[in-house]
């Protein structure tokens, strides 16, 4: 069987992926993405006064607004709350904001009802334990590079990126190939 032009661009930039990934991805309608370890590298900053930081990369956050633009809903579902996250998450437009999930099978069921969407929709990247109910529900699971071996071991897909630098991003780009999608939809910084 021969690739197509998307398949072969993603494997040049990325890695070797299966048809069958493809034809997963090419399904998304809605990508929810865990935080720390995800989006973040998973490390916590505190300051003496007791100030939380988080990294996020530019290259994710490119691919968010790019996924969004070209019709592909976005939802975070994490089980900390941070208004650093609030704010990030705001400013790339990101609709649908889940704080505080301890079990994201809520969050997960609420989005899925409130959107209309099948399990074979919904795609989910995340990195611990915390995130398999989730993954085990849907149409799409993806892990980061840097995930716990359960995770790993259950996922459709592993990213090459390590969380917080660029897994993200690589998984924007491959649901938008494999929609036959260009890349460069965001148009503004990230």
């Amino acid at each position: 069987m021969s690739l197509t032009a998307s398949q072969q661009l993603f494997n040049e930039l990325y890695a070797q992926t299966s048809a069958d990934v493809f034809a997963k991805a090419s399904k998304i309608k809605l990508l929810i993405c865990d935080i720390d370890g995800v989006f973040s590298d998973g490390r916590i900053y505190l300051g003496n006064d007791g100030e939380e930081l988080k990294a996020f990369h530019t290259k994710d956050g490119f691919g968010i607004k790019s996924l969004i633009n070209s019709g592909v809903q976005v939802a975070v579902i994490t089980g900390r709350n941070s208004k650093i996250v609030e704010n990030r998450m705001k400013s790339l437009t990101v609709q649908h904001i889940y704080q505080g999930q301890e079990d994201k099978i809520v969050a997960f069921n609420n989005l899925k009802d409130a959107l209309s969407l099948d399990d074979e929709n919904i795609a989910y990247i995340g990195d611990d334990s915390p995130d398999l109910p989730v993954m085990e529900l849907v149409g799409f699971a993806v892990a980061t590079n840097d995930a716990h071996p359960l995770v790993k071991r259950i996922a459709d897909y592993k990213t090459t990126m390590v969380g917080g630098f660029g897994a993200v991003r690589e998984l924007t780009d491959l649901i938008m190939l494999s929609q036959d999608k260009t890349l460069s939809h965001a148009g503004s910084s990230s």
